[in-house]
């Protein structure tokens, strides 16, 4: 017996989302169905203004709604060190941190060849252009890439192509296990981390 086109659909919908097999799904699906309608309703509206609304920053890559966003927008943060992430979602780790008061710049990813992901297809040529037009400003780029094969790799590359320019760069250490993702890490530990950062 086939689910009704309707509900097949929603199910088929849900299992786009990472992490969501087919049981989770058809639960998510049905569990839609017996919402009130105004609730699905909000739902749907949210899911379309995330897409409607939200744009990346031209500066550093995160999702904002305004232009640049506000990290980008206030003057008072440290302008002298730029944390490089992988995802949008790292910068709220780290912001959680309250003790980090510079600057971000979003990869939206890493280098990777076994996914055929290179230096062009990330957000790194707009990482250059930023810190050569920073007129010197940027002191400190400190890689914040996922301790994985991936991070590193993308980790090592951005050493050797800012270092030249005289701009230190310094990759997060202690308290961050191999494998560990950022968004995953609590707030003690992220600050251990950026305080025990070590030179690439």
């Amino acid at each position: 017996m086939q689910y009704p086109e309707p509900i097949a659909k929603l199910i088929d919908s849900y299992m786009k989302l990472p992490g969501i097999g087919q049981k989770t799904a058809t639960r998510l699906a049905f569990y839609t169905l017996g919402m009130e309608d105004d609730d699905v309703k909000g739902f749907a509206d949210s899911l379309l203004a995330v897409k409607k609304d939200l744009h990346y920053c031209h500066i550093c890559g995160n999702i904002t709604e305004d232009e640049p966003c506000e990290i980008c927008r206030d003057q008072s943060r440290d302008q002298s060190q730029i944390i490089v992430v992988e995802h949008s979602r790292d910068i709220m780790a780290m912001e959680n941190m309250n003790s980090y008061h510079g600057l971000y710049h979003v990869l939206h990813g890493t280098i990777s060849p076994a996914k055929g992901t290179g230096p062009m297809d990330i957000n790194i040529p707009a990482l250059l252009k930023r810190l050569k037009s920073n007129n010197k400003q940027v002191k400190e780029v400190i890689v914040a890439t996922n301790a994985s094969v991936d991070g590193e790799t993308t980790a090592q590359y951005l050493a050797k192509l800012i270092k030249p320019a005289g701009i230190k760069v310094t990759r997060l250490a202690h308290g961050l296990s191999a494998g560990a993702d950022i968004d995953y890490t609590d707030a003690m530990t992220l600050t251990k981390a950026v305080q025990g950062r070590t030179e690439l």
